[in-house]
């Protein structure tokens, strides 16, 4: 399983870019492994706001249908329109092309190093 360094994440899996006030938001490549496929993904519209902690759309896989929870606080400023076409990309790419939401972020939620969330992963397994 490959963590990036760059990132923090939260025990349900999602991990978190920050560049400035504004907040990257997309699931682990673990995540994506344990839902499969993904076939479908709702996500909220720009000018949404979000507590952290607080869930912020779906993500359906042929397995299951999963709550996305926002690491961060803040107002959805962008989001990625692609995925309403290819869903898969979150699979394919989930550091990358696969990310959700960006969010102007308002608070901060507990978040986890790389090496912290490697220990959740390890856990549950």
């Amino acid at each position: 399983m490959s963590v990036p360094e760059d990132l923090q994440y939260t025990k349900s899996h999602e991990w978190v870019r920050t560049e400035g006030d504004t907040a990257t938001i997309g699931i682990t490549d673990h995540a994506q492994d344990e839902l499969g496929d993904v076939v479908f993904v709702e996500l909220p519209g720009e000018g949404d706001t979000f507590d952290a902690g607080e869930s912020f759309g779906t993500v359906e896989s042929v397995k299951a249908v999963s709550d996305l929870y926002a690491p961060v606080g803040g107002e959805v400023v962008e989001v990625n329109s692609a995925l309403e076409d290819a869903p898969e990309k979150i699979n394919e790419d989930p550091y990358g092309e696969g990310w959700l939401v960006k969010l102007r972020t308002s608070d901060t939620a507990d978040l986890l190093s790389p090496g912290e969330y490697e220990e959740v992963v390890a856990e549950e397994s």
